[in-house]
């Protein structure tokens, strides 16, 4: 009897951890877990890691809405388009809204908000008790396959990937996390708009310009593909030439973001 006892409380002690640990995964609502993994940089100095660890972290599902951007202007005026400072967003800031407080048939409610700054996503982010994802982090959640962890080794998701970015932007865009879910659960990465990341000004270079002493020369033009970790790898490139192409006040038709949260 003592040993059966013994046994039935050590099976229960052992079903009350997994159920604990699975509670601790069960995680933030809208979000999914990305496991800690490797980053590999397409472009990189001769100094620079062939692979950087990136932590665990919770990343939105999918983009942010215009709904969801809606309730944020609401709440803070002052990211209002009427009211932006244009040091923190361009002329096309929120540009297919119908008004401040109005979206209209060019934004639907469940379409990914789009033509908003970084400094606008980034103070979204903040006022949910998030942040933005790192270029790291959002490599690696988009690096997953819809089958595997690795997307590099899947037949013909490469192919998906280029098929979204030889076709133009619909109008108005579809909703939001309505794509198919990746490996990891989260959708839309590659295929319905390109997303601001929170260190998107260190995609190439760290000068202002190619006159400054202290660039790395060997990321430029043709030498630049030399010692690409994939030089086949064109969806990477696209991303990487978009961001370095980037300020922090724009505002373009087909880029939004989505959240992210430390584990």
């Amino acid at each position: 009897m003592r040993c059966r006892r013994h046994c039935f409380l050590l099976v229960l002690a052992v079903a009350g951890a997994l159920l604990g640990a699975r509670g601790e995964e069960a995680g933030v609502a809208g979000m999914a877990l990305v496991p800690a993994g490797d980053y590999a940089p397409l472009l990189r100095g001769k100094d620079d890691p062939a692979l950087v660890p990136v932590a665990a972290f919770w990343l939105d599902v999918r983009p942010v809405t215009n709904a969801e951007f809606l309730e944020f202007v609401r709440a803070q005026p002052r990211w209002r388009r009427s009211r932006v400072s244009p040091l923190f967003a361009d002329e096309g800031y929120l540009a297919d809204w119908a008004g401040d407080l109005e979206l209209g048939p060019r934004a639907p409610a469940d379409a990914p908000v789009v033509r908003v700054s970084w400094f606008a996503a980034r103070a979204y982010a903040q006022a949910s008790g998030k942040r933005l994802p790192t270029t790291a982090e959002w490599e690696r959640a988009a690096a997953a396959g819809f089958a595997q962890a690795d997307g590099a080794s899947e037949a013909g998701f490469k192919a998906t990937v280029l098929a979204w970015l030889v076709q133009p932007t619909p109008a108005p865009l579809p909703p939001a996390g309505s794509g198919r879910a990746n490996y990891f659960g989260v959708r839309d990465l590659l295929s319905l708009v390109w997303e601001w990341v929170d260190d998107f000004n260190t995609a190439m270079v760290t000068g202002e310009s190619r006159a400054d002493s202290g660039l790395e020369r060997t990321l430029f033009c043709g030498s630049g593909a030399a010692g690409v970790r994939d030089p086949s790898d064109y969806p990477a490139f696209m991303r990487t030439g978009f961001r370095s192409s980037l300020r922090a006040n724009y505002a373009v038709p087909n880029l939004g973001f989505r959240c992210a949260l430390s584990r």
